[in-house]
């Protein structure tokens, strides 16, 4: 019962007009930047992140929580009417929603894709509600060891699954390491790698960084491409046959499962949940043949799944203080920009807040419903807006957004400076996500670290005395090692085969 009440009380601060309002606007804008194609989420909740500072704290979190949730709406309707993915969660919708575009079912195709993100995202939702208290409680058990100890593990999932070089992949959480070491010692209150610059005392800002990590260096690597002529269909156009809605339910279903699922794993991307979703129906869809030319299934399944993942990924954020994404890392950035530090003691500290964010994950699903049938004329829209002005206006954006963190013209260099970083890390094809996620968890696992060592005076057999932490950094250590097999294994084959041949 105490649940419910929590629920109850998160939902009279969600409905206030206040946080409605907010994450009404949330809403619009997460959907705008789906349909804008090449954008993404994580640029999108980092580009709007100045715009919350000055906020309440529960207001500014709604917000950016339904941008999160928004993107992933607003980028199906450019993958099935352009045969565009708005964003990359959204790319395994193109072949069947392009394909019943081409048959005269868009509408139908959009309309289901609502319904199936609709559920994934409530049912996600409802997991995060049940799995609060008890994980929450689990987290408030354990001390700073085994906090340090999930962060590792959670950063070899995210580097080993960021890219198909390990290597790559650690020279960018590396620099993420770097970055967030700028600043005022938090022991020893010294500064260090400020190299005599009084705006680095502070540490260098976190959403200059990633706004131009993600957004200029998208910008820069793209320029202004146009996407292709889009036709919107009519009302009457946009409502699914029985026959469809029928065929649509079990994939639904199956794709809300393998979403959530998914969802709660470190570095799992909802990209990663819509492929295997789709792989689901290519295997238990009673329609499996159609898969390809216009099923329903295939427009089903992956939509539930990418939201139900999107969801699902907040629950180790809520529970345990875990970023399991880029874009959760960002939305984990804005907590602590707004002084909060997600995890078991947010429950705690913060109760209020907590379940009002939880509240308005139910209240911006209908929203977003709401907002994305009827509506699909107005998002097709804005893809009519010539790309050089777009470009100009999102531009515009960012400066006036860096700016406005500190005041300070340096936000904007450091934008600059760190949009052409991005360009050349996606030019060296070395993948982002692993370096916003130690810019996040580096000053935490820095915190926890010295915590341990605090308690054992200075004796690193603390990790090794507790069961907890030896289970979790020995699969670190597993998961860490299995990329370095893999060479050693086909050179064995490539021998074996050679050795046959012969």
């Amino acid at each position: 019962m105490s649940v419910i009440n929590d629920l109850l009380g998160g939902f009279a601060t969600a409905l206030s007009l206040a946080n409605l309002m907010y994450a009404l606007i949330g809403c619009v804008l997460g959907t705008a930047i789906g349909v804008l194609p090449g954008i993404g989420p994580v640029a999108g909740v980092a580009l709007l992140i100045p715009v919350t500072l000055n906020l309440e704290p529960t207001s500014a979190i709604i917000m950016l929580a339904a941008i999160f949730y928004g993107t992933q709406y607003g980028g199906t309707i450019t993958s099935v009417l352009l045969n565009t993915p708005g964003e990359s969660a959204s790319a395994i919708t193109t072949i069947d929603g392009y394909a019943m575009t081409k048959k005269g079912r868009a509408g139908a195709a959009l309309t289901i894709a609502a319904y199936g993100s609709f559920v994934g995202g409530t049912a996600a939702t409802v997991g995060l509600v049940v799995a609060a208290k008890p994980l929450g409680s689990l987290g408030l058990a354990v001390g700073p060891p085994e906090f340090f100890s999930m962060m590792v593990l959670g950063l070899a999932l995210l580097v080993c699954l960021a890219g198909d070089s390990m290597t790559k992949a650690l020279i960018s959480g590396v620099i993420g390491l770097m970055i967030a070491m700028v600043g005022i010692d938090p022991v020893e209150g010294a500064p260090r790698f400020t190299f005599g610059n009084e705006f680095l005392l502070d540490g260098v800002s976190f959403v200059a960084v990633i706004v131009g990590l993600f957004g200029l260096s998208e910008i820069l690597n793209t320029g202004t491409e146009r996407p292709g002529k889009v036709e919107t269909p009519g009302f009457r156009a946009l409502l699914p046959n029985r026959t469809e809605f029928r065929r649509s339910n079990p994939a639904v279903a199956r794709g809300t499962v393998v979403g959530f699922l998914l969802g709660l794993i470190p570095g799992m991307t909802g990209s990663v949940s819509a492929l295997l979703s789709y792989g689901a129906e290519k295997r238990f869809s009673k329609y499996r043949d159609e898969l390809g030319s216009g099923a329903i299934e295939g427009v089903a399944g992956p939509e539930s799944a990418n939201n139900a993942h999107a969801n699902g990924a907040l629950v180790p954020l809520f529970t345990l203080g875990i970023p399991a994404s880029p874009t959760i890392a960002v939305l984990m950035g804005a907590f602590l920009q707004q002084g909060l530090t997600p995890g078991p003691s947010l429950f705690v500290d913060h109760s209020e807040l907590a379940w009002g964010i939880i509240a308005s994950l139910f209240i911006g699903n209908v929203i977003l419903v709401i907002l994305n049938v009827p509506l699909v004329r107005v998002w097709t829209s804005i893809l009519s807006i010539p790309p050089a002005v777009l470009t100009a206006l999102i531009l515009v954006f960012m400066v006036v957004g860096s700016y406005t963190i500190n005041f300070a013209a340096f936000d904007v260099f450091v934008m600059t400076l760190f949009g052409l970083v991005g360009l050349g890390l996606r030019k060296l094809d070395i993948p982002l996500a692993p370096l916003v996620l130690t810019l996040v968890l580096g000053p935490l696992m820095e915190s926890k670290l010295r915590e341990s060592l605090e308690i054992s005076q200075g004796d690193f057999s603390i990790f090794a005395s507790r069961p907890i932490c030896v289970v979790l950094l020995l699969i670190a250590l597993v998961i860490a090692a299995t990329p370095l097999l893999r060479p050693r294994r086909r050179k064995t084959r490539s021998k074996e085969n050679q050795h046959e041949a012969a």
